[in-house]
């Protein structure tokens, strides 16, 4: 029986080696892939070559910084959220956080960032942490949403003029659907009702109920943290964009960033691919305000190196610390 026992814990030892090699393979080949075929990068590069040296250091640097500021926000967040679960350190919350940027980078949908982070948590809190997980995304979702749904009411006042009852119709079902979303999202406990009437998902009813234990006064905390994370990247693309842009006016371009932000939160994609639909819908709304397309597109893929390839690259170092078969309570 021991020596079964001692076998059986070198193959999962070895299994556990496998997994962290794959996904570091996965995740390098798929950047090496997008960064070596991307012409909007390489657009950037020529752009800032005919830019003050000075200021392209002091801008890119600024976004690196705000790059770090955004994740610190968000592992924080992760650490508020998984509370109820389990007590967990700043630093182990930014491992968490990286570590599920480096899986999400290959995986539909960003969805291999939920994995990341929760196998950092004790084994019997993992899929309870999903949920946890879900509901400071869901807050993120009601950020983007909102402020990116009063963008494209601007937009369609300010570049599609349109009859008034035309007009007062669109306004009435965006904020219906901003008052739901605010509505719900305060009330999440409601979902958790829904799940619990669904007569085959009863075994995981125990799962669900994460959701409901979050109070008025935590789920506005945890806003909190989602409307600053929301602004930290919105100066993000204002730096790069007046660097490459600068006599682009401020609140329409902000507007165009908010429009921007709602579309990308909107549509399923893999992160890697997910640059270029954010270039072409950048582009896309940017149209109304510049005639400077590359720039916008290569204003876009600058971000996105930024804030997910470099955190990618960094969230590796964290994906040898995982712990697969970790049996901890």
């Amino acid at each position: 029986m021991h020596k079964f026992y001692l076998l059986t814990a070198t193959a999962k030892k070895l299994l556990s080696y496998l997994l962290k090699a794959a996904i570091l393979v996965l995740a390098f080949v798929y950047i090496y892939h997008r960064i070596n075929n991307n012409e909007n990068l390489k657009q950037f590069e020529i752009l800032i070559a005919h830019i003050g040296r000075n200021q392209a250091v002091i801008t890119l640097s600024l976004l690196f910084l705000l790059m770090l500021a955004n994740w610190l926000l968000e592992s924080l967040k992760w650490k508020y959220v998984t509370r109820e679960l389990t007590k967990i350190t700043t630093w182990q919350a930014i491992e968490a956080v990286f570590c599920g940027l480096t899986w999400a980078i290959f995986t539909p949908n960003r969805l291999g960032e939920y994995g990341g982070r929760v196998m950092f948590l004790p084994n019997r809190k993992r899929i309870h942490g999903v949920f946890a997980m879900a509901v400071g995304s869901f807050g993120q979702n009601v950020i983007t949403n909102v402020l990116g749904l009063i963008a494209l009411i601007w937009f369609a006042f300010t570049f599609h003029p349109i009859n008034n009852l035309a007009a007062i119709g669109l306004s009435v079902l965006a904020i219906a659907f901003m008052v739901f979303l605010l509505v719900f999202y305060f009330n999440i406990g409601w979902l958790v009702t829904l799940l619990n009437r669904v007569s085959f998902l009863e075994k995981y009813h125990r799962f669900f109920d994460i959701m409901g234990k979050y109070k008025t006064g935590e789920l506005l905390r945890i806003m909190w943290f989602c409307l600053s994370r929301f602004f930290v990247f919105s100066f993000q693309y204002y730096l790069v964009i007046h660097l490459l842009m600068p006599d682009m006016p401020i609140f329409p371009m902000m507007m165009m960033v908010f429009i921007l932000f709602f579309i990308q939160s909107a549509l399923p994609s893999l992160d890697l691919i997910d640059v270029g639909v954010r270039s072409m819908t950048a582009s896309a709304f940017f149209i109304y305000i510049t005639d400077q397309k590359i720039a916008v597109m290569a204003a876009v893929s600058s971000i996105w190196f930024i804030n997910l390839i470099i955190p990618a690259i960094l969230g590796s170092v964290f994906v040898l610390k995982l712990r697969f078969f970790d049996r901890a309570a």
